[in-house]
């Protein structure tokens, strides 16, 4: 029996390469260099199933333009906002995600986002650095303390709730929104707000966690900025395209927030240049997941979306 042939356009981990070439006949692309529309296109007619990470987009004119030998996208992310998804169904081709197994790595990059933020740890790790910490005073790099403060997430979904576990441990009054209430076993204590609005008002920290939609891009403008209580925090490991980023530069120029944690951004790789005049705002390039344990599991978890998909056992998660 041939054996399906899969294109992985970017360099996974080396325990999931060699698993996928034990499995599949692979075309792998080993300079790990991002591919470009026509890439897509006309790899497609040369195979039968694509593990692409959130690098590779399929809109709608690409998805449209996809080979009828291709039959699945087994993505290597839990986000699907890079994937047209009607088009891609009209089209036949499946779409899997790797949920689950990624929540509590992310879940720590946020944590260590808004520590970094409330207690300056770019000034203060810039100012060691440099050679000029020549000064102490009690009001020497005073920050915003976490214990004990209100914690507001939006999307209680997988990471939101690691990530509610984690702060609970820092004894912080968790606060969420999300489509529908979590069950008292999930919820853990914390309290449901129905609206983005009544959430908004009462967080001290704002971490977002919820996917990109048509409802959700933008969700975070300048006037829910002003709607947070002066000197809040705001982290962002979800998408950037959840933030307005000109709205935030202006809350962060107004002092409206006292720091913000971002992992993601609207334009990837690159980031936003205006915010790298603020020494309140902690940045990683978008490596929320970024651990061995969890990128093996993430590979994995493709791979096991392809086995069944090609077993015609259909995985609970495809979309």
């Amino acid at each position: 029996m041939t054996r399906p042939t899969v294109w992985i356009p970017r360099r996974l981990s080396d325990a999931t390469l060699d698993r996928a070439q034990r499995d599949y006949d692979c075309i792998i692309n080993w300079e790990d260099g991002l591919s470009t529309a026509d890439d897509i296109v006309a790899m497609s007619a040369q195979v039968d199933a694509i593990i692409p990470c959130h690098s590779e987009h399929f809109p709608a004119d690409v998805a449209s333009r996809l080979d009828p030998r291709l039959k699945i996208i087994a993505n290597h992310s839990v986000g699907v906002d890079h994937c047209d998804l009607p088009t891609l169904k009209a089209r036949g081709i499946a779409v899997t995600n790797t949920p689950d197994v990624l929540s509590d790595a992310t879940a720590e990059i946020a944590m260590l986002l808004m520590l970094g933020a409330a207690r300056r740890a770019v000034e203060g790790d810039r100012l060691v650095r440099s050679g000029n910490w020549d000064v102490w005073s009690p009001s020497f790099m005073v920050g915003k303390q976490v214990t004990g403060a209100r914690l507001g997430i939006i999307g209680m979904g997988r990471v939101g709730r690691a990530f509610a576990t984690k702060a609970h441990g820092f004894g912080m009054e968790i606060h969420y929104f999300n489509r529908t209430r979590l069950t008292p076993e999930l919820e853990q204590g914390a309290t449901y707000h129905a609206t983005v609005e009544s959430l908004i008002e009462v967080a001290d920290f704002l971490s977002l966690h919820c996917p990109v939609t048509a409802e959700t891009k933008g969700l975070m403008n300048a006037d829910r900025f002003a709607m947070l209580p002066d000197g809040a925090v705001m982290v962002n490991t979800a998408r950037g395209a959840l933030v307005d980023e000109a709205a935030l530069v202006g809350a962060l120029d107004s002092g409206k927030l006292s720091g913000a944690g971002l992992d993601c951004f609207v334009t990837e790789p690159g980031g936003n240049p205006a915010f790298a005049k603020f020494d309140n705002v902690f940045m990683l390039p978008h490596i929320g997941s970024a651990t061995v344990a969890t990128r093996d599991a993430m590979g994995f978890r493709a791979l096991d979306n392809l086995d069944a998909f090609f077993r015609n056992d259909i995985p609970n998660d495809l979309l």
